[in-house]
């Protein structure tokens, strides 16, 4: 599985403004719902529940806030850069700056967490993740999203 295909190029945010956790999660389920055509209530009410269960932050300023939708027709990835790191409960209590929503049908059944933790990998490779905090662009982050090194770390 690639990150090509869970994230296109129009679902990279690159300087998202928000000022809190409930923000970063009310934005990104705006937008995903306006590139899946899924409800954007349902994509929230999603959201709000896998995180009452625990936060998705993963640690060193990253997040991975996951769902899943039973009308989605494949897995949908959406990547945003915070302006600016927001408390998002992380275990090591680093502001979260770098999130990658991931969105799964309900029938995905193990390509959900293949898919979850394809994404983990890539972002926990401080490379990578120094690399997205200095993009500035949709292109230059997509571009390191999908750099050969990154497809190699699945």
């Amino acid at each position: 599985m690639l990150i090509t295909d869970i994230v296109a190029p129009n679902a990279i945010v690159p300087a998202l403004k928000v000022n809190n956790k409930k923000q970063v999660i009310q934005e990104l389920a705006a937008r995903a719902a306006e590139l899946t055509g899924e409800s954007e209530r349902a994509i929230l009410e999603v959201l709000q529940q896998r995180e009452r269960l625990g936060s998705t932050a993963v640690g060193n300023g990253i997040a991975i806030p996951h769902g899943k939708l039973p009308k989605l027709g494949r897995l949908f990835g959406l990547f945003a850069r915070l302006e600016r790191g927001v408390d998002f409960e992380a275990m090591d209590n680093e502001k979260v700056d770098l999130v990658f929503l991931l969105l799964a049908p309900e029938s995905a059944g193990a390509d959900h967490l293949k898919a979850l933790a394809r994404v983990a990998r890539l972002l926990r490779d401080p490379e990578v993740a120094r690399k997205l905090r200095e993009s500035r662009d949709a292109d230059s982050i997509y571009a390191v999203l999908t750099l050969p090194q990154a497809s190699s770390a699945a």
